[in-house]
Parts: C-alpha cells; structure tokens; sequence
C-alpha cells in the first residue's frame, strides 16, 4: 500500500512539473520569437502608389501656384497681392484701383530719352535686376536701351484711347492694354531697344541681336520676354519681342526651363479676350 501511494505521489510531482514548466514557456517565449508591432511584415507597396489614394500627399507634390483676387472690377478678377514681384496681370487679373508701386525709383541704365519722367521709373528691385542685365549684355558686345517702364493708369487710360480712336477697340487690345490691366502699372515690367533707339517697340525689333540676346538671357537676371510669339493664343497679345518683366530669377529660370509664360504658370488658360 505504501508503494502505491508513494508511486501516485510521485507521478503527481511530475505531472504539476509538466505543467507549470509550459506556462512558463507561454509566459517567456525566446527572444527570436518575440514579435514587435513594428516588425510585423507589412504589405509591400510600390514607391509610385503609395501616394495614389491620399489627395494630400499628390497635392504637396503637384501643388498649382495660385493667383489670388479679392473682388471684381468691371467684370474682371483683382489681385489680392499686387506688390508680389510674380503677380500675373492681363486681360482676365486686374490691379485694384489706384493702385501705384510705393518703390518706384530710376534704374542707372541709358534710356532712348533724356527726360527724368514718370517712364523712366521701376521698382527698386526689378531696377537693380535691370542695371545687371544692361551690364551683362554689355559685357556680351549688346548695348541696350529703356523705351517705357512704369506707366500710371491714367497714362494707360489716354493711350489706350488714342490707340482706340486710331485702330479701333478690336485691334488695339491685341497690343495694348485696358486701363487698369497693364503689366507697366506694376513697375516691374520695361520695354527696351537698341541704344540707337530703332525699332523702339516695333515688330522691326524682332530678330535683331538685341531680342535675340534678351530671349536668351533675360531669365539669368529675373527677366522673361512676358508676350512670346508661341504664346499669342494664351497671352492674347501680338508678340512683342522688346517688353520684358521681371519675376524674380528663380520663376524666370523656371519658365524659361519649361517653356511656360505667367498665365501658364498660373493655369490661367485660355485668356478671356485672346480672340
């Protein structure tokens, strides 16, 4: 009898062994099988579509630069940042009323006048920018010369009428603006010429070495040619080879680059009134 129950016992002994030995084993697995949530395989996703369903992410990515307006004079959009040196002005982005550049000052660069007139004028920035340009075509064997720079509205108003009364309404806004919609009363746009002055905003400029240089380096210095002549269908405006406006070097090189004017940069096509 005291052998069966020493043998009981001692199978007891074993069996609680067993046991407590498993929980052990659940409660403290090894460390190669423990598992974080961070090492838990996570399904592969391509680079290309791992922004394919999130809006945010395709937006910080293909963000369209905006041009914002705060009202409508006329029918026409007014810009809300009139001072920015890429503000886009044109047939559809007015200036608000009375608007005029608090910066205005006269560039160092020879003019096809001598007069010191209100078209002589630019803004401080987009006139330091002119003076290097003047200097870098010089330098290149190019001597240039200011037609017209910054021109008030109502300066705009008298010559737009005079244009007006001259080829009619049609065709005069195919080459000059409607008060309150011209890039010169911004003060960062010039025409420029030859320093004889020939061809002066004429289609005679076309060609010559001056465009020619200009089309090719006006965006090292923040400049584009504003009105290409691919570009008449969006712009709305003849080509005109001699006005150029500055934006800044970064935006210029950028459009120079992709081949792109402001209403482009703006996705602000068709123009209104291009046709």
């Amino acid at each position: 009898m005291k052998k069966i129950m020493t043998a009981m016992v001692f199978s007891s002994v074993l069996f609680l062994a067993a046991l407590t030995g498993c929980e052990d084993q659940q409660q403290d697995p090894t460390p190669s099988q423990t598992v974080s949530p961070s090492q838990e395989q996570q399904p592969t996703v391509p680079p290309d579509e791992k922004t394919a369903g999130n809006p945010e992410s395709q937006n910080s990515q293909e963000s369209t630069p905006v041009q914002e307006t705060s009202g409508t004079i006329d029918g026409l959009k007014v810009v809300a940042n009139p001072d920015s040196v890429t503000v886009l002005v044109d047939k559809q982005y007015a200036l608000p009323k009375n608007y005029e550049p608090q910066d205005l000052v006269y560039p160092n660069v020879p003019f096809i006048f001598q007069e010191k007139i209100e078209k002589r004028k630019l803004r401080k920035e987009a006139a330091d920018a002119l003076e290097k340009l003047f200097d870098g075509a010089k330098k290149d064997g190019i001597s240039l010369a200011g037609v017209s720079g910054y021109r008030s509205y109502d300066r705009q108003t008298k010559l737009f009428e005079s244009y007006v009364q001259r080829d009619g309404e049609a065709a005069a806004k195919m080459y000059s603006a409607v008060p309150g919609t011209s890039e010169h009363q911004t003060g960062l746009a010039i025409d420029v010429s030859g320093i004889d002055g020939k061809c002066a905003a004429e289609s005679c400029f076309a060609g010559t070495p001056e465009a020619d240089w200009l089309a090719k380096h006006a965006p090292e210095y923040g400049f584009i040619v504003r009105y290409p002549e691919d570009k008449v269908e969006i712009t709305g405006y003849e080509y005109e080879p001699w006005h150029i406006r500055y934006v800044g070097v970064q935006l210029a090189k950028e459009l120079a680059e992709k081949g792109q004017c402001l209403e482009e940069y703006y996705n602000a096509v068709p123009v209104s009134g291009a046709k």
